[in-house]
């Protein structure tokens, strides 16, 4: 099963979203935006970045 983002509004009425994995775990969870359409657009920012985005390790 694929993973999904599930958009949501947060206890102060704020929209967010979480990825979860195939398997029902939260994998990552956004800001809060104050508009539908924001989540939405960091949504698909997330969805065209993300597959070329560089690990940065600042643990060394």
């Amino acid at each position: 099963m694929a993973g999904k983002f599930e958009v949501y509004k947060d206890a102060s009425d704020k929209f967010r979203f979480r990825l979860k994995a195939g398997n029902g775990e939260i994998i990552a969870v956004g800001e809060a935006y104050e508009s539908k359409a924001g989540v939405l657009n960091g949504i698909e920012s997330i969805k065209k970045n993300a597959a070329e985005a560089e690990v940065v390790d600042q643990t060394a």
